[in-house]
């Protein structure tokens, strides 16, 4: 299983000079995005969803877009539409991301890996105590968003843990 954020993740906050309305970090050409579609879409790269699709995993949204990420950005990365985690009501304050126990509870004790850009130690320490499978929490670069080496960690930790 892989737990997929949306921003940060797929839609980086650094600015790469290539990228443009209708372009996605210098490569193919994305699809045409409606007038009021999220100003942000222009930064997701579209291969993304050819590497995602190609992963040993089940995937699913990990997002506060929830359904949106299954209307927006499954198209844009060619994804059929995927499970979206759905957060229960939680005030919870403290070091643990606020996903954390959450995604475990989703897990149901099965392996997985979270992709997100604001996982702590706190959360990995937590999921090592309360999660017995084997889990890979891995914090991509916020400015970047996912890159060809955050690609390689996963799908070595897939191979690893099949």
């Amino acid at each position: 299983m892989l737990f997929l954020d949306v921003d940060g993740t797929l839609i980086p906050f650094g600015t790469p000079r290539a990228a443009g309305p209708g372009m996605s970090h210098g490569h193919r050409q994305a699809p045409a995005l409606p007038a009021d579609a999220h100003p942000l879409l222009h930064k997701v790269n579209p291969e993304h969803g050819r590497r995602l699709k190609a992963l040993p995993c089940d995937l699913a949204w990990a997002t506060t877009w929830m359904s949106d990420a299954n209307d927006m950005l499954a198209p844009l990365l060619g994804l059929q539409p995927l499970p979206v985690v759905d957060w229960p009501d939680s005030d919870e304050v403290g070091v643990l991301h606020w996903k954390t126990r959450g995604l475990v509870e989703w897990a149901q004790g099965r392996p997985f890996v979270w992709v997100d850009d604001e996982i702590s130690y706190a959360d990995q320490e937590w999921v090592s105590t309360h999660h017995q499978a084997p889990a890979l929490l891995h914090r991509v670069d916020p400015r970047r968003g996912l890159t060809e080496r955050d690609f390689a960690v996963i799908e070595s930790w897939l191979m690893q843990t099949r």
